[in-house]
């Protein structure tokens, strides 16, 4: 009889268990959770002033020098913040292409792009155009991405919030959508480079790089593309120095709105996706019109509320968790 080799079940039983798949380490939540809501109601809020700061600044400042000092500011602020904490920038020789082009989209060109259409149209409908973002973020997510595809619930609830962003508006700045005509398409493609942007900045996470590292890289590559531009075309030092105003709107774009948005802006797309980031720009337009009642002593219109109830339904719709809740089938109830 052949004897049987001690080793021989041992062997068995590694062959037949099976191969363990190592689960990937930057999957994202396709469903915000608690923290995740509460970055996005902090951006909500710093970028809904951001309109105001902006009409402030171009009406002193031609666009490109107003861009390039933004960027300018951001970037001084961020590295003086990394020398602050004892941390080094530690952005890979190799990523920098990637930074370039994250900065040409999230910075340099839409920045310009809204700075100069606040120069023809009113800050209101430009917030409009702004909230198409999310829009976008759907369509460029589902094409570009493997794990936030399209669903009709998703795009159900950006229209939505679209919607709702519009309700509150008024239809009277609707009215005055064929006006302008080349200002708005200008806000409308600075919507769309957000969108590229947002699913561009994933691949930093998969890179290992920082959220404040990818900041600071932008911005500093964004003034680096944003000086010789606006020193050829602007030609600053030929116009008069800008009011106190100005640099106050600036600067606090630049530092509240750029450096540390952005900070939080890359830490929601690491945990939540692009998709869900992008929801931010729903926000913007209703937050704008609260922080005016609150603050400014402005009035809420009927039509405010029912925008508000319409954002609420399409952020529920995107989020997904309300409307799970509500369609899962309840327990049987158990026999005596």
């Amino acid at each position: 009889m052949k004897p049987i080799d001690p080793h021989a079940f041992d062997r068995k039983q590694a062959e037949a268990t099976a191969p363990i798949v190592p689960q990937d380490r930057h999957m994202i939540r396709t469903q915000m959770n608690r923290t995740d809501w509460l970055i996005l109601a902090v951006l909500a809020v710093i970028w809904g002033g951001a309109f105001f700061f902006i009409g402030v600044a171009v009406k002193h400042v031609h666009p490109l020098t107003y861009v390039w000092l933004r960027v300018t500011i951001a970037a001084a602020a961020m590295w003086l913040f990394l020398r602050f904490k004892g941390q080094r920038l530690g952005l890979p020789a190799s990523a920098w292409g990637s930074i370039f082009l994250l900065a040409l989209l999230n910075n340099a060109l839409p920045f310009t792009l809204f700075g100069w259409g606040q120069t023809h149209i009113a800050s209101g409908l430009a917030s409009i155009l702004n909230a198409t973002t999310p829009i976008w973020g759907v369509v460029v997510a589902h094409f570009l991405t493997s794990d936030e595809r399209m669903t009709p619930r998703k795009i159900a609830g950006v229209l939505l919030g679209f919607g709702g962003v519009a309700t509150m508006i008024g239809p009277a700045l609707l009215s005055n959508l064929g006006t302008s005509g080349l200002a708005q398409v200008a806000c409308v493609a600075a919507s769309l480079s957000y969108a590229l942007a947002a699913v561009w900045a994933r691949r930093f996470r998969r890179q290992g790089i920082s959220p404040l590292s990818v900041t600071t890289g932008q911005m500093t590559a964004a003034a680096v593309i944003m000086l010789p531009i606006s020193m050829f075309f602007d030609q600053p030092w030929t116009q008069p120095l800008p009011p106190l105003s100005a640099w106050a709107a600036i600067t606090a774009l630049a530092l509240l709105c750029t450096a540390f948005g952005y900070v939080l802006y890359f830490r929601l797309i690491e945990t939540s996706g692009a998709t869900n980031a992008l929801l931010v720009t729903l926000l913007v337009p209703p937050v704008a019109i609260l922080l005016g009642a609150l603050f400014l002593g402005e009035t809420l219109a009927p039509q405010d509320f029912l925008g508000l109830g319409l954002i609420a339904l399409g952020l529920a719709a995107i989020d997904g968790r309300l409307i799970s809740r509500l369609t899962a089938p309840r327990p049987l109830p158990r026999e005596a």
